[in-house]
């Protein structure tokens, strides 16, 4: 049976991508941060795993859950949208920790942590970045900090890319669209099960050759 993680699981995209994948027959993971995301998770019939990415200790559980188990696909999900500014204005230094923590530096944490399960099943490791992050084609200076992080995790994620590739795993960053959810706003452009559907068909029938690279939900490559 072919297995899924999904890293940020209890709304938005995450939970569509535990839908989809439980829908599919897929064993699905997903973790989160509450008793409540817990239930939330195993009423579609997913595996809850507990996990604040912003804790450093976090991972250890994470690490438990993954010993000696391989892992078809992971989706790390997890993220914060930040203060919302017009300007490239610098934000307060709890908002920008809370954005750099959640974003960057819990895809670093998760690495090393999922890449080996993801190595036994010659997986691919999926990242939720953003247009956003893109420096080539950004257009406007505002949501700096957002930006910023993702143009972080993008990095992060080449740099996985380079690690993990020779052993098999295949990483990538995504735009997922702007998306119908509580960080998209109800005036953003699509559904969430589109935005998944599409990803979860890029994830399908790529390559090898693809390790390293960014896309969107449709399959476009984007300049980083």
């Amino acid at each position: 049976m072919k297995s899924a993680l999904i890293i940020g699981a209890s709304r938005g995209l995450g939970l569509e991508f535990v839908r989809q994948y439980r829908h599919d027959g897929w064993l699905t993971l997903g973790t989160c941060r509450s008793p409540e995301q817990d239930a939330l998770l195993t009423s579609v019939g997913a595996t809850a795993l507990r996990l604040d990415v912003a804790d450093e200790n976090g991972f250890a559980n994470l690490a438990k859950a993954l010993d000696g188990r391989s892992i078809d696909v992971c989706i790390y999900n997890a993220g914060v949208s930040g203060p919302k500014t017009s300007t490239a204005i610098a934000p307060g230094a709890e908002e920008f920790d809370a954005v750099m923590r959640a974003n960057v530096l819990g895809a670093m944490r998760a690495i090393p942590v999922v890449a080996p399960a993801l190595a036994r099943a010659k997986g691919t490791f999926a990242f939720i970045s953003s247009r956003m992050g893109s420096i080539g084609l950004m257009a406007n200076s505002g949501s700096v900090t957002y930006r910023a992080s993702k143009a972080a995790l993008n990095a992060v994620v080449k740099a996985a890319s380079m690690e993990w590739g020779p052993q098999g795993v295949t990483c990538l960053t995504f735009h997922p669209g702007w998306v119908k959810t509580d960080m998209g706003g109800a005036e953003a452009d699509i559904e969430p099960a589109v935005s998944i559907t599409g990803m979860r068909k890029v994830i399908a029938t790529i390559t090898t050759e693809s390790n390293g690279h960014f896309f969107d939900y449709t399959g476009k490559e984007l300049a980083w």
